[in-house]
């Protein structure tokens, strides 16, 4: 799917959008999976708002902001799961991590029509931060994303800073990282957009009358460690490529609490 120069991008600005990593029918499989996920969230009444708070935007524009996010989508629908371990992902993920790949967590993520949430300038290191930094994201474009339905916007090479103080939810100073700032990724649907978690990153609200739906799913070096004892997902672990050298390291550290 890449090659070396592909990867040298990667190393050097942090991010590497490869096209037409799945197809028309992979795409719609996951299309439709998303959609009845938010269907049988409602059914549950565990539907929710997802947008991002702070101070980045008016009070009364946040208002009417919307953002469907659901974790651990690869348990709602087989789709996913063979979309974590898909082949063209696989040859991506060992060029840009190496032999060794784990999956950390997937979820989805919804921009409505007209009112979908912007997300502000941020790192997602500060929610799992890990030993070796080889953490990234791979942003799945279920739709055509572009400036206009609100697109990922990246900071070339940021990555290279290490990690960065941030506010609020874990998001940078909005008016030092503007979301203008970041450069413009736009993409076709079946598209995906890898980027380190020290990438800086953020995104404007969809104005368009079209749905922006993403499937993200975080990817780590089997050896690379989480520095903290926080989000931890079912499935974090799941090895994608190659082997676990770490024979005692093979699932996270975590007690079942029972519930009365």
């Amino acid at each position: 799917m890449i090659q070396s120069r592909d990867v040298d991008f990667y190393k050097e600005n942090g991010y590497l959008l490869v096209k037409g990593v799945f197809n028309e029918t992979e795409v719609v499989e996951m299309r439709e999976a998303v959609e009845k996920i938010i269907g049988r969230a409602a059914q549950a009444k565990a539907d929710r708002n997802d947008a991002w708070q702070g101070d980045y935007l008016p009070a009364e524009e946040l208002k009417k902001l919307v953002l469907k996010g659901f974790h651990d989508v690869h348990y709602h629908d087989a789709s996913f799961m063979r979309a974590v371990i898909h082949p063209n992902m696989v040859a991506v993920l060992k060029q840009i991590i190496g032999p060794n790949v784990q999956l950390h967590h997937s979820k989805m993520l919804v921009k409505p029509p007209e009112n979908g949430a912007a997300f502000p300038m941020h790192q997602d290191y500060p929610y799992f931060p890990h030993e070796n930094h080889t953490m990234l994201a791979a942003s799945i474009h279920l739709d055509r994303a572009d400036e206009e339905n609100g697109c990922l916007r990246v900071i070339p090479g940021s990555h290279l800073a290490g990690s960065l103080p941030h506010i609020g939810s874990h998001y940078l100073n909005h008016k030092e990282y503007p979301i203008h700032l970041g450069t413009p990724c736009e993409a076709e649907a079946g598209d995906v957009l890898f980027f380190n978690y020290l990438t800086i990153h953020g995104s404007s609200s969809n104005k368009s009358t079209r749905t922006r739906r993403n499937v993200l799913f975080q990817y780590r070096e089997a050896s690379d460690f989480p520095t903290t004892q926080e989000h931890y997902d079912w499935g974090m672990g799941l090895m994608v490529s190659g082997e676990n050298p770490n024979f005692t390291k093979v699932k996270p550290n975590y007690t079942i609490i029972k519930e009365a």
